[in-house]
C-alpha cells in the first residue's frame, strides 16, 4: 500500500469529535472554562461521555487496622469539592457459610461500633461523596486488614460517661485535659520493664490505647479538649479524623526536637476559631522582650539558664469566639511542662514565661476574652507553681527555687484562676508514684463551675495494679468538668 493510501485510510477512520451542550455544538475556539459545563456531552464517534465538572472526590479513604468489639470504628477520610457531613456510608460484615464468605450490610453511619457477634470477622465499608446540592461523586469501598477481635470489658470510663451522655447547652462549657501518653514512651524498653511491668504488652500498643482512647473522648462530649503527649501520627491519622466524626476541629502544635506535641481540639457547633498564639517557651524568653528581666536573673547562673532554655516545652494558645454570643471569647492554653521531680524552678519560670504571654494575648489582642489553662503541670498542689496560678504571687523563698537560689524571684500575675477540678489525690498513677499533676484553671470572673465529672474510683483504677492497663489506655486519668458562663 502507497503512504498516500496509508493516511487516506488513517483520516477516515479518525473518530468525529464534538462537544455538545443543551444538544449544541460547542464553538471549538470556546475558552476551557466556558466550555466544559456539567451536563455537556462529549462526542467521540459513536460514544458518548457526560461531563461532571469538580464531582465530589474522597482523595484518601482509610480504616484502621485494629478492631474492637464494642469500641468506635472511624475511617480517615479527606474529600474535595464535598462535605463529610453531605456523603453517604454503608458498613457491611462478613458472613461465612458452608466454607465461602460473603457481606451482610450492617450500618450506615459514618463510625461503626462492632458488638461481640462480630468477633472474628472483618469489616467493608462503602462510601460514597456528596455535596450540599445533593451531587455523588464515585463511591469508594475498603476492607479492615483485619479481623474484629474482643474488647477488653469494662473500661475506667464506661461509668464517667453516665455524666457526660449529652452535649452541654450554649450557657455551658465542657472541658477535658488529658495526657494521653506519647506512642514513642509507651513502647522503650525503659516503659515495657521499668515504669509499665505490669502492663500487658499488647495494651501499650498504640493499635489497641487507640481504640480506647476514641471512645473514652468522644463519650464525654466535649466543647474543649486539650491533650498532651500527642504523638503527630495519632493526631494525624487517628484522633482527628474520628474527633471530627463527633463534631470536634483539632489544632496540633508539636514540640521542637520531637515526635510528640500539643492538641486542642474545639465543638465547631458552639466555637469558631479566631486566632492561634503558640509559642516555644524557651525560645519566647531567649527573644521575646517581655521576658528580659527573667533572662537577665538567670544569667546568674549559667547552670539554671541551661536547665531551661535546653526544653522545648511548648505553649499551645487558641482563641475561640461562640456561635451564638459573639460578645464571649474563650482563650484556650494547653501545655505540658518540665517533668523532672526536682525541676520545680524550672516549671515556675516556664509559667512565667507563659503567663505572661497569655496576658499580652488577653490585654492586647483579645481584650475581654475569657481564660482557660489546662495541661500536665508536672506540679502537686503543694508546689509553687500551684500557688502562683491560684493565688496569684509566689515567693522568692518558697522551697521550689531550692537548686537556683541565684535567680530564685517573686513572681506574680494579673489573672483571677482557680482549679475547676479541685485538688483530686491523683491524675497520674503508676507503680513507682501517684499524685496530681494535671488541672483545669478558669478565669473565675466569667465562669462557674457546674460539675466535675468523677474520677474512676481507687479500686478501678487499681484493678488491674496501675496505669496504663487493658482497660485504661494511659498513665494519666482525664479530667472533666462543665463550666457555667456567669
Amino acid at each position: 500500500m502507497s503512504k498516500k493510501n496509508k493516511r487516506d485510510q488513517a483520516s477516515v477512520s479518525e473518530p468525529v469529535v464534538r462537544l455538545y451542550f443543551k444538544d449544541d455544538v460547542v464553538a471549538e475556539d470556546a475558552l476551557n472554562s466556558a466550555a466544559w459545563q456539567d451536563g455537556a456531552v462529549l462526542h467521540v464517534g459513536d460514544t458518548k461521555y457526560k461531563v461532571e465538572r469538580n464531582p465530589p472526590t474522597f482523595t484518601d479513604v482509610e480504616l484502621p487496622a485494629s478492631l474492637l468489639a464494642g469500641f468506635p470504628v472511624c475511617p480517615k477520610l479527606e474529600i474535595e469539592f464535598g462535605d463529610l457531613k453531605d456523603c453517604t456510608f454503608q458498613w457491611f460484615k462478613e458472613i461465612r457459610h458452608n466454607g465461602e464468605n460473603s457481606w451482610v450490610e450492617a450500618g450506615h453511619d459514618r463510625v461503626f461500633i462492632p458488638s461481640n457477634v462480630d468477633i472474628g470477622l472483618k469489616l467493608k465499608l462503602k462510601c460514597t461523596p456528596g455535596n450540599k446540592n445533593h451531587r455523588y461523586g464515585v463511591a469508594r469501598e475498603l476492607v479492615t486488614s483485619g479481623s474484629v477481635e474482643a474488647g477488653p470489658g469494662t473500661c475506667t470510663f464506661d461509668s464517667r460517661h453516665l455524666y457526660t451522655n449529652r452535649v452541654t447547652d450554649e450557657s455551658t462549657v465542657r472541658a477535658v485535659s488529658y495526657n494521653i501518653l506519647a506512642d514513642i514512651y509507651a513502647q522503650t524498653e525503659l516503659s515495657k520493664t521499668v515504669l509499665y511491668p505490669y502492663c500487658a504488652p499488647y495494651a501499650l500498643d498504640i493499635g489497641y490505647r487507640q481504640n480506647l482512647l476514641k471512645k473514652e473522648l468522644a463519650g464525654y462530649n466535649a466543647d474543649i479538649i486539650c491533650l498532651q503527649e500527642v504523638d503527630k501520627s495519632v493526631f494525624t491519622h487517628s484522633l482527628s479524623p474520628a474527633l471530627d466524626a463527633f463534631d470536634l476541629d483539632g489544632l496540633y502544635r508539636i514540640k521542637d526536637k520531637q515526635h510528640e506535641g500539643l492538641a486542642t481540639y474545639f465543638r465547631r457547633s458552639k466555637f469558631t476559631l479566631l486566632s492561634q498564639h503558640d509559642v516555644t517557651l524557651s525560645e519566647a524568653l531567649l527573644s521575646d522582650p517581655l521576658h528580659r528581666d527573667l533572662l537577665e536573673k538567670m544569667s546568674l547562673s549559667p547552670a539554671v539558664r541551661d536547665q531551661v532554655v535546653q526544653r522545648s516545652t511548648t505553649l499551645q494558645v487558641t482563641v475561640l469566639q461562640c456561635v451564638k454570643d459573639p460578645s464571649r471569647k474563650l482563650c484556650v492554653a494547653n501545655t505540658h511542662l518540665y517533668w523532672h521531680p526536682k525541676g520545680g524552678y524550672v516549671r515556675l519560670i516556664q509559667m512565667a514565661v507563659a503567663l505572661r504571654h497569655i496576658e499580652r494575648v488577653l490585654s492586647e489582642l483579645h481584650p475581654g476574652a475569657t481564660l482557660l489553662l489546662l495541661g500536665d503541670m508536672n506540679s502537686t498542689p503543694s508546689s509553687g507553681l500551684y500557688e502562683l496560678l491560684t493565688r496569684g504571687a509566689v515567693s522568692e523563698l518558697h522551697p521550689d527555687w531550692s537548686g537556683a537560689e541565684e535567680v530564685c524571684l517573686a513572681l506574680s500575675h494579673s489573672l483571677t484562676l482557680s482549679s475547676a477540678c479541685g485538688e483530686p489525690a491523683y491524675t497520674n498513677y503508676v507503680g513507682g508514684f501517684h499524685g496530681c499533676l494535671d488541672y483545669v484553671f478558669m478565669d473565675t470572673r466569667a465562669l462557674a463551675v457546674e460539675q466535675v465529672i468523677p474520677l474512676p474510683s481507687h479500686e478501678e483504677v487499681t484493678t488491674h495494679q496501675a496505669l496504663p492497663s487493658v482497660a485504661h489506655p494511659s498513665d494519666h486519668i482525664a479530667l472533666v468538668c462543665d463550666l457555667r458562663w456567669k
